[in-house]
């Protein structure tokens, strides 16, 4: 599945791909011009003949609660940040908050915590 054109290079598309990690199925939203290579399964490296190195990974918030759907992806490849809503268990209690969200080349996806 195809959800875009890459944001950093001039030829590239994102898509989807589906990666196994420590035992659990997630999906990569990468650039066709990336291209990634394990050892172990869990890290993740930029191939040598890469020549982007676009890469969301749909669980890059789960530790808020939060995992990023296509739609989500489209709206942050068409330039816009994005309103997510999250989730925190602070002192045991599950507490829902709004934050944007915006495009990151390192990192994926970055939080804009006001």
């Amino acid at each position: 599945m195809l959800l875009g054109k890459c944001p950093y290079c001039d030829d590239g598309i994102i898509e989807v791909r589906d990666k196994e990690v420590s035992g659990k199925k997630v999906k990569l939203y990468a650039c066709s011009n990336a291209k990634w290579v394990t050892e172990d399964g869990e890290m993740f490296e930029l191939a040598t003949d890469a020549t982007c190195d676009f890469k969301i990974w749909q669980n890059t918030l789960s530790r808020y609660g939060k995992w990023l759907s296509y739609k989500e992806i489209r709206e942050l490849l068409a330039g816009e940040s994005i309103e997510v809503e999250m989730l925190s268990k602070k002192y045991g209690k599950k507490v829902y908050y709004s934050k944007y969200i915006t495009l990151n080349q390192e990192y994926g996806v970055s939080v804009i915590w006001d």
